[in-house]
């Protein structure tokens, strides 16, 4: 059952906050097919944070709490976070965590110097308002909205005050470090090189996350149509052609598998009525020409 903390009058850029564990995340750590060791290095990585961190001054231990996921869009990282961040909670037993996820988007302002205002406030005040009870596990997404290269910035759009927003950034992780051991930050950032270098420093723990591989697009591929199947029974023959799917989705990424076999659905009007006629050329055509389009918007 979900313990969902309602939305409403959360603080600013406070897009979501609940307790956990809480069983309604729990998909979220096995629907995103990734190669083997990644989820037990991101649960190791992260729990070493809440371990050391407690013990070990920082001079020692350099931790930050800070846990980066980068990789291109569709490839699971938002998703995967959420996961972690319930795996972390059901290893933290007794302690209560809350789940905090933040929407960088809804700090950055047009006014002069409103953008470093409300990130000074998000880390001096609301994330420690959060832990002031147990432990917080807070999503930074798209962190790269919060902490843009400051070597990068052109001279048009107030530069200067997104300077600035990312020094707020950068003090109030340091402020977080020294004063809330308890508080973990993981964020995911689509674009790495826009990311400002000082917060890669920071982090404890980068994973990239790739293009899923051959295993993973047949688990991907097998996933989606045994849900389909579940419903139309015909369907679950073309299980037994994920093996050959995954070899000819090869380029895409795990969102776009799942979505490119609904597209098949869609590719005709009889089809669209009853999924049950689904085939296997439909899901191939399908894959080939979004990867066809992949290349020609690549140009």
């Amino acid at each position: 059952m979900s313990r969902e903390i309602s939305s409403i009058g959360n603080p600013d850029g406070v897009a979501r906050k609940c307790r956990l564990p809480d069983d309604d995340f729990s998909p979220a750590w096995t629907s995103i097919k990734v190669s083997a060791g990644v989820r037990e290095r991101l649960l190791a990585q992260s729990l070493l944070s809440f371990t050391m961190r407690q013990k070990l001054p920082f001079e020692l231990a350099p931790l930050h709490g800070l846990i980066l996921l980068t990789g291109a869009p569709g490839t699971g990282k938002t998703t995967l976070a959420r996961g972690l961040a319930n795996q972390i909670a059901h290893q933290l037993s007794g302690t209560k965590t809350t789940y905090v996820e933040i929407d960088p988007h809804a700090l950055m302002s047009s006014a002069h110097g409103r953008s470093q205002q409300a990130v000074a406030k998000l880390f001096e005040q609301t994330i420690p308002e959060m832990a002031m009870h147990g432990a917080a596990i807070v999503l930074l997404d798209e962190v790269e909205t919060l902490a843009v290269s400051r070597h990068q910035l052109s001279l048009e759009a107030n530069p200067i005050d997104v300077h600035r927003a990312t020094d707020a950034a950068l003090a109030g992780m340091d402020r977080l470090t020294r004063d809330h051991k308890n508080v973990l930050l993981i964020a995911t950032t689509n674009f790495p090189k826009a990311l400002d270098k000082a917060i890669l420093s920071r982090a404890d723990h980068v994973e990239a996350m790739g293009l899923p591989d051959q295993e993973a697009r047949r688990e991907i591929i097998s996933e989606t149509l045994k849900a389909i199947g579940g419903v139309w029974k015909s369907v679950r023959a073309l299980e037994s052609d994920a093996e050959r799917l995954a070899k000819i989705a090869e380029g895409l990424d795990g969102r776009r598998i799942r979505k490119e076999i609904f597209v098949a659905i869609g590719s005709d009007i009889e089809t669209a009525k009853d999924p049950n006629k689904l085939t296997r050329a439909q899901i191939e055509s399908a894959f080939r020409r979004s990867l066809s389009t992949q290349e020609e918007m690549a140009q």
